[in-house]
C-alpha cells in the first residue's frame, strides 16, 4: 500500500517538476556560456554606472540579491566600455564600489554613485570628486585612501577589467545589465515578463543553480 501511494504522489509532483523546467528553454531564456561551472555557487552582474538601464535596474539587483539561497554569492562586476566617461574616472568609481562593499556599504556606495551621475547629473572629473562623495557617505578620508590603493581593491577591480575583456572578446558581453549564472548560464532579460521581471529573474536564477547542484 506504501509502495502504490509512493508511486502515486511520483506521479502527481512528475508533471509539476516537468511544468517548471519546461517553462525556461535554453537559448530563449538562459544562454550556455561556458563547459566548466563556478567552483562556488555566484551569480553576477556585468554593469556600468554611467548605463541607464543599469541604474533603472539597480533596485532589482539589490533586491535579487538578498533573496539568492544560502552560500549565494552575488558580485557586481563593473565594465568600462561606455565612453561617458574616461576609462580611468570608471575605474576609480569601480574601485570606489569595491571599497564600500569591504566596508559592508556596497548598496549604499553603488546607488549614491548612480544617483549623481543620472539624478543629480554631476560628473565625476577626477580623483577629487569620487572621494568628496565617499566621504559623504560616511567612510573616513585616510580609511578610504589606504582601502583604493590597496592590493585587494586594485586586484579585485582588475579582474573586473580581466572578465570584461575576456566575454566581450568571446562575444558574450556586448550590452549591460547583464546576469550570469555560476560563470555558465548567461540570461537573457529580454526573452523574460517585463512586468513580472523581478520574480521571473528570482525564479530563473534559483533553476540555473539548481541545475549545477
Amino acid at each position: 500500500m506504501k509502495k502504490l501511494l509512493s508511486l502515486g504522489l511520483f506521479a502527481l509532483l512528475l508533471p509539476l517538476a516537468f511544468s517548471a523546467n519546461a517553462k525556461f528553454v535554453e537559448g530563449k531564456h538562459y544562454q550556455v556560456i561556458a563547459e566548466q561551472t563556478a567552483a562556488k555557487p555566484v551569480v553576477k552582474e556585468y554593469f556600468s554606472f554611467y548605463c541607464g538601464g543599469c541604474y533603472g535596474f539597480e533596485p532589482v539587483a539589490q533586491s535579487l540579491a538578498k533573496k539568492l539561497p544560502d552560500g549565494t554569492e552575488f558580485k557586481k562586476v563593473h565594465v568600462d566600455f561606455i565612453r561617458a566617461a574616461s576609462p580611468e574616472i570608471q575605474n576609480m568609481l569601480a574601485r570606489a564600489y569595491l571599497v564600500g562593499k569591504n566596508m559592508g556599504k556596497g548598496d549604499q556606495i553603488a546607488m549614491a554613485i548612480f544617483n549623481q551621475i543620472h539624478r543629480s547629473r554631476v560628473p565625476f572629473v577626477n580623483e577629487d570628486d569620487v572621494r568628496s562623495l565617499m566621504l559623504v557617505n560616511d567612510i573616513e578620508a585616510e580609511e578610504y585612501e589606504k582601502a583604493m590603493r590597496s592590493f585587494s581593491v586594485r586586484g579585485a577591480a582588475s579582474q573586473m577589467k580581466k572578465e570584461q575583456t575576456e566575454l566581450s572578446e568571446s562575444r558574450v558581453l556586448s550590452s549591460v545589465p547583464m546576469l550570469v549564472v555560476n560563470d555558465k548560464y548567461k540570461i537573457v532579460n529580454e526573452a523574460l515578463n517585463q512586468r513580472n521581471l523581478e520574480n521571473e529573474l528570482q525564479e530563473l536564477i534559483s533553476y540555473l543553480l539548481a541545475k549545477d547542484a
